[in-house]
């Protein structure tokens, strides 16, 4: 069988891509790797950077870098100390990771010596230098800032430490047509109850992934959604409609544990998948449009807002910390400007 493999970057980190003719031995054997990804865009697999992987395949063009011992023990040290504050498992994930690339920058120095100018360095040098977005940035610096106010004896100047520019990027929003078209498109039950309750409760792919049966009031017709986002439980009112198609779903499915449960009963529905299922309605119905989930909970608000609805119950409904992170729904809401009229109809 042949095959190439590269180098590519996805998500402002490093991964292996490898190349092949279609055959589902290759691809049973590349899903068994650990971190093993398909991305829809590229249409290939890819796996993690590592020193294993590129001797697996046999990428030798350019040494990589792996973090020094002493960096190899603090990030341990940090990932325990991440874990005894009960941080999410996705953000130790992301704060490690971050944290590894920067140490990984820095292996040729201990960690005391490491001081502001070698933040700014990094993010020119390696940030810049490879097209890493701002939002990565900003991870880093997360990471950074976190992990250096659990040291001691340390150069760095937490409070010093500066962030990108924040992005002015508009949320992006679907019209209400749009939103019939996506969640009708599939026949599948279970496909089009998930996309359904994702637009009308607004959630997260993750929460509504975490979903159990019992977390589905009936009787009050509300959605309790248990340790979401920040670790914070909230509710969000449930659509009569939606209510029906539940018990339709219910009847058909008899979830265990999980209200969405994969392939194998008691696990949930995987995340991945669920991507491959919104995009397989835009095929349907000729959306061409980069749509993701988290668009379907844009849209949501946006449309809640053009209905009248008051932007604090919006962001009670959204679990946002800060009614600045609601705002910016009213910069995409077109009910006030759709009303004004261009001084070029007065022509």
């Amino acid at each position: 069988m042949n095959w190439t493999a590269k180098l590519i970057k996805r998500g402002g980190e490093s991964r292996i891509a490898i190349y092949f003719e279609k055959n589902q031995d290759w691809i049973d054997r590349i899903k068994q790797q650990e971190g093993s990804r398909w991305s829809q865009t590229l249409g290939v697999w890819h796996l993690p950077d590592t020193f294993e992987n590129r001797m697996l395949f046999q990428i030798v063009e350019t040494p990589i870098k792996l973090p020094s011992t002493e960096g190899i023990a603090q990030i341990e040290k940090f990932k325990c100390w991440l874990l005894s504050r009960r941080y999410s498992d996705s953000t130790i994930t992301t704060y490690t990771e971050a944290l590894k690339t920067f140490l990984t920058f820095y292996n040729d120095k201990t960690v005391a010596e490491i001081n502001n100018d070698d933040v700014i360095r990094y993010n020119n040098e390696y940030i810049l230098n490879n097209n890493l977005s701002a939002s990565y940035q900003n991870q880093i610096v997360n990471a950074v800032k976190l992990f250096f106010s659990t040291i001691r004896e340390t150069k760095i100047e937490i409070e010093k430490i500066h962030r990108p520019k924040r992005e002015k990027t508009l949320p992006n929003v679907l019209s209400k047509e749009e939103v019939k078209l996506i969640l009708n498109a599939h026949s599948n039950l279970k496909h089009k109850t998930m996309l359904s309750l994702i637009y009308s409760c607004g959630l997260r792919c993750g929460e509504l992934l975490a979903l159990q049966p019992v977390h589905i009031d009936s009787k009050r017709n509300l959605v309790l959604l248990k340790s979401a986002k920040g670790k914070k439980d909230r509710i969000t009112p449930l659509s009569p409609k939606i209510l029906e198609m539940l018990r339709d779903y219910y009847k058909v499915f008899k979830p265990t544990t999980y209200l969405f449960e994969g392939q194998i009963p008691g696990s949930p529905y995987d995340s991945r998948s669920l991507q491959l299922v919104l995009k397989q309605a835009l095929k349907k119905v000729g959306i061409q449009k980069p749509v993701t989930l988290h668009w379907l909970r844009h849209s949501f608000a946006t449309h809640l807002l053009e209905s009248g609805t008051d932007l604090r119950y919006i962001q009670e409904l959204l679990g946002h910390n800060s009614s600045r992170t609601t705002e910016i729904y009213t910069h995409v809401s077109t009910k006030s400007i759709r009303q004004i009229k261009s001084p070029f109809d007065d022509l």
